[in-house]
């Protein structure tokens, strides 16, 4: 479970204190299908990049399983992220030259997994979002789907505890984002957490709950969870 605690991010803008984040306070829980919502500026995506320990607040607790990594140095915030969260964002984030096993594969080398070991899970990964027949191409082979599929394979291949979604249907059209928010589900589904981070409602419907971020606070939490079977049903 994740619990942010009185959380704020400030900045400094020449000498003027900028704050992005007010007085945050979270609870994710394992297992859950969360999406976080909000116009441009809201600072959802500074909250994503908190909660992805991409960034640190200014001032708040952050437990992790219980564990305080509120003060943890650079180093030990790279092995969470390694270990515990998969990231997904909207320009896919794919190294043009390597090819979708390839792209997949990256996660494990930096968590030091023999070669054998590597390929075996990637292959595993991408047979799991229904590119089997496109490992040994290269992004700019591959539609935008199937791009974000990989990016998908990606942040599971190291069996994390978190999935973290910035936007991912942003750059697809409307049939493609729902196979990508199906893919999700069914992660989700598997026992993964996944947290989206979306401006689109029709994105958040598919969490069970939802949080709205405005002005750097977070409004009254909804409960998607019967727009979610509804949809499912049709």
């Amino acid at each position: 479970m994740i619990e942010l605690i009185d959380i704020y991010k400030k900045y400094q803008l020449g000498k003027e204190n900028i704050t992005i984040l007010k007085d945050i306070n979270i609870k994710i829980f394992d297992g859950e299908f969360l999406a976080i919502m909000g116009p441009s500026g809201s600072g959802k995506s500074t909250l994503m990049n908190i909660i992805g320990c991409l960034d640190r607040a200014s001032s708040g607790l952050y437990l992790l399983n219980k564990q305080e990594i509120s003060t943890y140095n650079d180093e030990d915030l790279a092995k969470v992220r390694n270990i515990h969260i998969g990231f997904v964002f909207q320009q896919f984030q794919l190294l043009p030259r390597l090819t979708a096993i390839e792209n997949v594969e990256l996660p494990m080398i930096y968590a030091g997994v023999s070669r054998k070991e590597r390929r075996a899970r990637a292959e595993d990964a991408l047979r799991k979002v229904g590119l089997s027949e496109r490992m040994k191409h290269l992004p700019n082979e591959l539609s935008g789907g199937q791009k974000q599929r990989v990016a998908i394979a990606r942040s599971i291949v190291n069996n994390p505890t978190l999935i973290l979604a910035d936007e991912p249907t942003g750059a697809l059209d409307t049939k493609t984002s729902a196979d990508i928010m199906e893919q999700f589900v069914r992660l989700n589904e598997a026992g993964t957490t996944i947290v989206v981070i979306t401006h689109e409602p029709e994105v958040a419907e598919y969490a069970s709950r939802t949080i709205v971020v405005r002005d750097g606070k977070i409004l009254a939490p909804n409960s998607n969870i019967k727009e979610r079977k509804e949809r499912k049903e049709r």
